[in-house]
């Protein structure tokens, strides 16, 4: 008896495309980790193996292209809970932010030395697909720009401009101890510019894959936020997350924005993503840039926190972080924004921040003592499905904004998308299936969540990654690690 063609049909799905404004039945057929056929009526008998989907959405696998695995914890030990949780919410590509310096790996040094030790410490414990943007934080790492892209596959790279004199979590007098970079070097706006000066030198070197190289910045300024942070701390009417988001004030963003944005006009570099906007003010500055230097292909990141969460949000300081939440009208102008199409994708951001870490008992209550960051992945899609689906936005949008467009810019070109040919990830989600966001459900070890208590009306009922089963909600995540490395850009 010959073997069936396909190792997995799943019958009876909704399937969510990245394009148009349609959802079609169909089944679902899979070969050797790839999408085979995709049609409605494709018989079970040609499969080894068949699942139920019982009328589900079927979306593309999220590519979740902000993330921050061991940035609070090991490495080796955030690799496998973190990304347990990025299958329980849909998500099979992580693409997570990395760079030498305090936290990670808490090393310094040239990228040639570090970045193996990366790769080692992660292989065989993701659960899902996984790779690396990387941080330029000295001259000898520009150089090794065309070395990361070529022998290690990074094809994007990052700039944290409120490192200047402004630490992780506040103002800093110490930058190189905390970067760990030499006595010659500085980290400031020159450094930036030679940082896009060596990215489009590499792009040049390597035009078959320039459309794919980028550059992703985190804005925000140092001295504002400094100066505001001063005043702030001063003003006793101002608390919590209130506080902090007045420390870290919108028009902060929108003059990091202007500033990242000349310096990609000056240095030709066309290929800038602007990360996690959090604010109308940073949203407009973005947009108007967009007007200015129309040759430069920006696109425009919010995260799910920013749109679930306001500063009103009775997590308080566990939902501390960079850019801080915000009020209420801001939250309000980036879900237009979004609706309209003016924002590129949707990520979580997410940093595994554990409790006793994020703060420590005797700080409760005192956002300045508290770290920056929070895990969210899991939440990614369901929230945005719930949210999203109340506000009218279409599902073949969502699947752009959480899976398409990410995989197109950070150069997944198998991802993103159920079409023939492409690899067999898969979110399965129920649009009518309302729960509660508690943290004990989690497979995430941070034991906690800003989202505690939301109530959803969508719910990530399965995850495949390359045809295989890596998670259900009534079984939890399924089965040893077997993610994959992306060397980007992808065939």
């Amino acid at each position: 008896m010959s073997r069936p063609p396909y190792d997995l049909l799943i019958k009876n799905v909704r399937v969510v495309r990245p394009q148009g404004n349609v959802v079609h039945e169909a089944d679902i057929a899979v070969a050797e980790g790839r999408f085979a056929k995709v049609a409605p009526g494709i018989d079970p008998a040609l499969a080894r193996q068949v699942h139920d989907g019982r009328g589900q959405l079927a979306f593309p696998g999220v590519v979740d292209a902000h993330m921050h695995s061991g940035i609070y914890s090991p490495l080796d030990e955030d690799a496998v809970s973190e990304s347990k949780a990025a299958a329980m919410g849909g998500v099979t590509s992580s693409l997570n932010y990395f760079r030498t310096g305090q936290y990670y790996l808490n090393k310094g040094g040239p990228y040639r030395d570090f970045y193996p030790e990366v790769l080692k410490t992660s292989e065989g414990r993701f659960h899902v697909d996984y790779g690396f943007h990387l941080a330029p934080m000295d001259r000898t790492h520009i150089d090794e720009i065309p070395m990361l892209i070529d022998k290690h596959g990074v094809s994007s790279f990052k700039i944290f401009m409120f490192y200047g004199s402004h630490g992780l979590h506040g103002a800093s007098n110490s930058q190189r101890e905390f970067l760990m970079i030499g006595e010659d070097e500085r980290y400031d706006y020159a450094h930036f510019e030679f940082i896009m000066r060596g990215i489009q030198k590499a792009r040049e070197q390597f035009p078959e894959r320039a459309r794919q190289i980028s550059l992703s910045l985190h804005c925000e300024t140092a001295e504002i936020m400094t100066a505001y942070t001063r005043l702030v701390e001063k003003d006793k009417s101002l608390q919590g997350l209130a506080a902090y988001s007045a420390s870290r004030p919108q028009h902060s963003e929108g003059l990091a924005v202007f500033i990242a944005s000349y310096l990609a006009h000056e240095t030709a570099l066309p290929t800038i993503n602007l990360l996690h906007l959090s604010s109308r003010k940073a949203v407009q500055a973005a947009l108007m840039m967009a007007e200015v230097f129309p040759h430069i292909d920006f696109r425009r990141e919010v995260t799910i926190g920013h749109l679930m969460l306001d500063i009103n949000a009775k997590a308080a300081e566990l939902a501390k972080v960079n850019p801080p939440i915000r009020p209420r009208e801001d939250v309000e102008f980036l879900w237009d924004a979004l609706l309209a199409g003016e924002l590129d994708w949707v990520v979580s951001d997410h940093a595994c921040c554990r409790h006793e870490t994020k703060v420590p008992r005797r700080y409760f209550g005192n956002i300045w003592m508290a770290k920056s960051g929070f895990g969210g992945t899991e939440y990614l899609l369901p929230a945005l499905v719930s949210e999203g689906t109340r506000r009218g936005m279409g599902y073949n949008h969502m699947a752009r904004v959480t899976s398409w467009a990410p995989a197109q810019r950070f150069g997944l070109n198998r991802k993103g998308d159920i079409t023939e040919g492409f690899d067999a990830d898969i979110a399965l989600v129920d649009p009518a299936r309302s729960w509660t966001i508690q943290a004990k459900d989690s497979p995430s070890t941070q034991g906690y969540t800003p989202f505690e208590g939301l109530e959803l009306s969508a719910r990530v009922e399965a995850t495949y990654l390359r045809g295989e089963q890596i998670y259900a909600h009534d079984r939890g995540v399924i089965g040893k690690p077997r993610g994959q490395y992306l060397f980007r850009p992808t065939a």
